[in-house]
């Protein structure tokens, strides 16, 4: 009877505030490393502060997205390999912003766990802040949520909430893509995030621990390989923006892949023609094809199959924006052109994935 009226802490239902306070201490000098003009990317307020004008905007619209990394998380957790997840997490959200023109201003992430390990989380958001200089945006906040009973074990997930802004007038995708307009592709680093439920499903299926020299790369293990972080396209893509004035459209390849994703920035009754003899997918995607005896169509709508993001733009001048694609670092190949989709078929391909081992 006595301990039934003994007063309850909070760290007695599961929650540390301590370990909380010492995350922060651990993550300041991450975030401060994030600055950028309109941000001085410090934490600790209520609210983070950005400053459009110091950005050098002068009629900006704002772009907002948000994502997550899906199940891609649960192998992190699972390897113990918790650096790389954060860029995932920008990654998701700022290619989203740059597909509409716009530069990534800033970032803030949401972290929710069930018992909260300062240095775990502290290495996602080294992740984050690695993520966020990619992309040029500060990181102006964030949230830690220690929620036991909700979460498992060592489980934790994450989100994030990116807000980029472009020049009226500027917003993409333009009103003029046309039959006949030439479709880049930008390679990617690997599976990104998505599919990664079927990803784990098909590694179950392998036997394989994470631990395992991976099939398709044996110079890395399993884990590291399947955790390759997603491609930031965000300062090739603006590059090319401004250097060219030629971009007419640019697609995401997400979750959907190409027949979900592409016709997301065509106009009514226009779609695409892909030549799948053009897209070089990476052992990865053998790989899973092979194990998981996944058929090629449920390939190129789960995965990216080695194209992480498109590019349309005008035959005269695909050479331009090509060429200042690969100055900023893409691998550029010319994938397919805009046709006519007056049916439901909007995305058509002509050829065959090589999924060969």
């Amino acid at each position: 009877m006595a301990d039934e009226k003994r007063g309850l802490t909070y760290a007695q239902a599961g929650v540390d505030i301590d370990a909380g306070n010492r995350m922060v201490d651990l993550i300041k000098p991450l975030v401060r490393a994030t600055a950028r003009p309109g941000a001085d990317a410090e934490i600790g307020g209520f609210g983070g502060l950005f400053d459009l004008k110091r950005a050098g905007y002068k009629d900006p619209i704002l772009v907002a997205a948000n994502d997550g990394v899906g199940t891609k998380v649960k192998i992190a957790i699972e390897t113990g390999r918790h650096d790389t997840i954060g860029i995932d997490l920008v990654a998701m959200s700022v290619n989203d912003l740059v597909v509409q023109g716009a530069e990534p201003l800033f970032f803030l992430d949401y972290y929710a766990c069930g018992k909260l390990e300062p240095e775990i989380g502290a290495a996602v958001v080294a992740g984050i802040s690695f993520g966020c200089r990619q992309a040029g945006c500060a990181l102006i906040g964030g949230e830690t949520a220690e929620m036991p009973g909700l979460y498992a074990g060592d489980d934790y997930d994450l989100a994030g909430f990116a807000v980029g802004a472009v020049e009226r007038g500027e917003v993409l995708p333009r009103a003029d893509i046309a039959e006949g307009d030439v479709i880049l592709g930008l390679a990617s680093s690997g599976v990104h995030s998505n599919g990664y439920s079927l990803v784990r499903k098909i590694v179950a299926r392998s036997g394989l621990p994470w631990t395992a020299p991976a099939p398709f790369a044996p110079d890395v293990s399993l884990g590291e390989a399947i955790l390759t972080p997603t491609r930031i396209y965000v300062k090739s893509c603006l590059a090319a923006i401004r250097d060219t004035h030629a971009v007419k459209g640019l697609a995401h390849i997400t979750g959907g892949g190409f027949p979900d994703n592409i016709p997301r920035v065509l106009p009514k009754g226009l779609g695409a023609r892909i030549d799948l003899a053009t897209v070089k997918a990476p052992a990865v995607f053998k790989w899973l094809a092979d194990i998981g005896n996944v058929a090629q169509n449920e390939m190129l709508r789960t995965f990216n199959c080695g194209i992480g993001m498109i590019v349309v733009v005008a035959p005269k001048d695909a050479d331009a924006v090509s060429a200042a694609m690969t100055k900023a670092g893409e691998q550029v190949a010319t994938i397919g052109a805009v046709m006519r989709a007056p049916g439901e078929d909007r995305v058509v391909y002509d050829g065959a994935l090589d999924l060969k081992l």
